[in-house]
């Protein structure tokens, strides 16, 4: 970041400027009519097919190795689980095929047709290696796949490969978004956000400003998996740049995200009042649209076992699709419960006032706490309000 990006947001005495919201505009955004209902339907089914990868990602969650698990999911309870995510109401979550690589699993394309039967749509999340070649993209695209992602974690192949662990990955990646393009693929390109990677974010979006990208999605590091061999940016360098990436989201020729970093939606909505923006503009905004959405609220996570999560980086077992219903266990368990219910969430994030607009990133709180209902950690914000029942619950 440049120190003329630390002077705009920096505060003389060093810590970060927050505008709180007016109360009316956080109570009309927490209780619009349009608002869809995350505690009965989730937006995002994430489903690891399997755990078999070629790669060997210093932060991978699920810890992927070269063989599948000997006990994922059959084809037959595949084909059970796309029932079931299809027995959720209408409009029918996104699924989303994740790994491990997707395309380890010998029966994906059977697997894409059977989705789109039963009326959902799809996105896969393979892996940067010599199999993803232009034919194989070409043949996701004729499946009906609405996008793929792909992940680069550096501007350069020294950089990249440091965090992916495989010599010619940054090349295969390369390849990987250029013939997305020629094929007219939507891509979201993934990038980790840690002290290893984060003064190199300037240069991985010039280069992408260089593609043709749908979507940038920074993944603020949580330490699960090989993740713990990673380090975590601070909580007042994660703010300065939340509001670098608002700024850039403003020009960028794609959508910029971001995962695993709710408490953006509070430096945007405040960037968004500061600015002048109505609260009718502001919900026609895609930030907007993230709104509510956190780990296990909007969002729920089928391991290749089966076994059901609130999100990936999450790791609460709460029931398994080879016996319970997902709809069920999204609904009913009691940890999903508590996740659906930010009044329930504990110390400074139970108090704030941008409690359901955010509710912190509860797979960071378990991670550091063990209690999925703790406080993110990395968040510097001080809640203002007292008493905010009438804005957040």
């Amino acid at each position: 970041m440049t120190e003329l990006s630390r002077r705009l947001f920096v505060s003389s005495n060093g810590g970060v400027q927050v505008v709180p919201p007016p109360a009316d505009v956080a109570a009309r955004l927490s209780h619009s009519s349009n608002a869809p209902d995350y505690a009965k339907n989730p937006m995002l089914v994430y489903w690891e097919m399997t755990q078999a990868c070629a790669l060997a990602c210093r932060h991978c969650r699920a810890e992927a190795v070269s063989t599948p698990h000997p006990s994922e999911l059959t084809r037959a309870e595949s084909s059970a689980l796309l029932r079931q995510i299809a027995s959720f109401d209408k409009p029918w979550p996104h699924l989303i095929l994740t790994g491990g690589d997707p395309l380890q699993r010998s029966d994906i394309y059977d697997i894409i047709d059977e989705a789109h039967a039963l009326g959902l749509t799809v996105s896969v999340t393979p892996s940067a290696t010599p199999g993803l070649t232009l034919d194989v993209l070409a043949k996701l695209k004729a499946h009906g796949i609405e996008s793929f992602g792909l992940s680069l974690d550096g501007s350069t192949a020294a950089r990249h490969e440091a965090v992916r662990g495989v010599e010619g990955c940054f090349d295969w990646t390369l390849r990987a978004i250029k013939d997305a393009a020629t094929l007219g693929m939507p891509i979201q390109v993934n990038t980790l956000v840690s002290e290893e990677t984060a003064e190199d974010l300037p240069a991985i979006y010039e280069f992408l400003k260089t593609q043709q990208v749908m979507r940038w999605s920074l993944f603020f590091l949580i330490a699960v998996g090989r993740g713990k061999m990673l380090q975590p940016i601070s909580p007042e360098r994660g703010e300065e740049w939340m509001h670098w990436i608002y700024d850039l989201a403003r020009v960028a020729p794609f959508a910029i995200k971001t995962t695993e970093a709710p408490s953006y939606r509070r430096v945007a909505l405040n960037r968004m009042r500061s600015s002048g923006m109505r609260s009718d503009a502001i919900q026609s905004t895609s930030v907007y649209r993230g709104f509510g959405i956190r780990d296990g609220h909007g969002i729920v996570f089928v391991s290749n076992q089966g076994d059901i999560y609130p999100a990936g980086f999450l790791p609460l077992k709460t029931g398994n699709v080879r016996v319970d219903q997902l709809v069920d266990v999204y609904r009913d368990a009691p940890i999903f419960r508590a996740l659906h219910t930010p009044s329930q969430f504990k110390g400074k994030c139970g108090r704030c006032e941008y409690r359901v607009l955010c509710g912190g990133s509860r797979a960071r709180a378990f991670a550091y706490t063990g209690d999925a209902l703790a406080s993110d950690p990395f968040c510097p914000y001080q809640p203002k309000a007292e008493d905010v029942s009438s804005m957040a619950s």
